[in-house]
């Protein structure tokens, strides 16, 4: 049988618990709480005008339109978040006064333009009823 070894144990220093370092484990909790609670009340609510817009795509509805054009942009607010599901082409070239070239060949000459599926068209900011009858969109 082995002899038992003397062992000596020595002490590891531990760090000292100041409130310092509390008060910062504190704040860091207190951040990704707060991260956590506002990602969760800011993710994306269901947008006013989310079926017709879906409806629009689905029935290969199209808005062709301008960054800088006004009407495309008051176009864009109506729908709000909603504006995501719209198939939107952008027809300006930043930094450039030329249209881009899917623009030309569709042959948009105004902002906004609204293509519809039978390739029919209304140009000009447009009310949702309009749109709605125009591509067939049976919403309530």
């Amino acid at each position: 049988m082995a002899k038992p070894r003397n062992v000596v144990r020595q002490q590891v220093p531990q760090p000292r618990r100041t409130p310092v370092r509390g008060f910062l484990i504190a704040i860091a909790l207190v951040a990704i709480l707060g991260g956590a609670y506002y990602a969760y009340s800011h993710r994306r609510k269901p947008g006013p005008a989310d079926a017709l817009a879906k409806c629009l795509t689905q029935k290969g509805v199209k808005m062709y339109g301008a960054y800088w054009c006004p009407h495309c942009a008051e176009q864009k607010e109506s729908f709000g978040t909603s504006f995501e599901y719209v198939t939107y082409v952008e027809c300006a070239v930043k930094g450039s006064k030329v249209q881009a070239q899917v623009c030309k060949d569709a042959n948009i000459l105004h902002y906004p333009t609204w293509e519809f599926g039978d390739k029919s068209r209304l140009e000009g900011p447009q009310d949702f009823k309009t749109l709605k009858d125009k591509a067939g969109c049976s919403l309530q």
